[in-house]
């Protein structure tokens, strides 16, 4: 990929739609299911790794310009949800190495909850 104003401004761009989609969808979500469970963010982290699988699956059989990739993989999907990422890259690791892939999921799932945790505690003692 060539990393030049327009990749910048397409991924730019691309991330700023993302992120009014995912506030959008999570609010509208929360909205109509106001329940103690992030509905909304779960929703936009399942539809985005669809999104970003089907994406890849297209990629691969067909040419997207660097600028219409980085639009929509980088920008929109990485600002809606950076789970798709985690996702698609799991998906691959599964396919070439079951162990890596299931060490990647528990690392990544286990370790950003371990360091939301340490991040709220240490912040929430200074805090108090």
């Amino acid at each position: 990929m060539t990393f030049s104003w327009q990749t910048v401004l397409a991924i730019g761009l691309g991330g700023f739609l993302g992120a009014v989609a995912r506030a959008y969808v999570v609010h509208l979500t929360n909205k109509h299911f106001p329940i103690d469970f992030p509905v909304g963010i779960l929703l936009v982290n399942i539809v985005g790794s669809f999104i970003i699988g089907c994406l890849f699956a297209f990629v691969t059989h067909n040419l997207l310009s660097d600028i219409t990739k980085s639009f929509l993989i980088t920008g929109f999907l990485g600002a809606l949800t950076t789970y798709s990422t985690f996702a698609i890259e799991s998906f691959f690791l599964l396919q070439t190495s079951f162990f890596l892939g299931l060490t990647n999921m528990f690392l990544n799932l286990f370790g950003t909850i371990l360091a939301a945790a340490s991040g709220y505690k240490l912040l929430h003692f200074f805090i108090k």
